[in-house]
């Protein structure tokens, strides 16, 4: 797929709310083998630090993300894009979006977990500027498979680059 094909397909970024959560669901256990119920969801949206929001395309929910807001940084707990939407830049404009959330003044850096076995996940991280800072062993509940620790650490520099890429995908 071309540069161009990706440019074009837009999305549009904004908050999670109540009845985004059947699409949302149905995207979460398409891509996960170990996906959060609605439940695990709720919970998360209920506390005050947690941010929800979603990629939508011709009003229909083509990713989500969920992250926490810290002191200093942001924290994501979840992050997907529906399946047959793969590939054509949803998770590069919502990455964008949350990292145009940084700055050195307060939150400088993003965090996440990523599972050793989700290597596309680990790829697309790092391409989007993230760099895996340490292995968390027997990380997860639901299996003894260790995770790593990815950051993006803000630079002074990047609000030019983010800038550049919103352009670009301004059209």
């Amino acid at each position: 797929m071309s540069f161009n094909i990706k440019q074009a397909f837009k999305v549009h970024i904004r908050w999670m709310i109540r009845r985004d959560m059947p699409e949302v669901l149905a995207i979460e256990n398409e891509g996960f083998e170990f996906p959060w119920c609605e439940d695990d969801f709720l919970r998360c949206l209920r506390q005050r630090n947690c941010i929800g929001m979603v990629a939508e395309h011709e009003d229909q929910i083509v990713g989500f993300m969920i992250y926490e807001l810290h002191k200093q940084r942001l924290h994501v707990l979840n992050f997907a894009v529906a399946a047959r939407f793969r590939r054509f830049g949803v998770a590069t404009q919502m990455a964008t979006k949350l990292i145009a959330k940084l700055s050195t003044q307060r939150r400088s850096r993003i965090l996440l977990e990523v599972r050793e076995t989700n290597l596309a996940a680990q790829l697309f991280f790092r391409s989007a500027g993230f760099r895996a800072v340490s292995v968390l062993r027997s990380f997860y509940e639901d299996t003894p498979e260790d995770a790593y620790l990815m950051q993006f650490r803000y630079r002074a520099a990047e609000p030019a680059i983010a800038d550049e890429l919103r352009l670009r995908m301004a059209g």
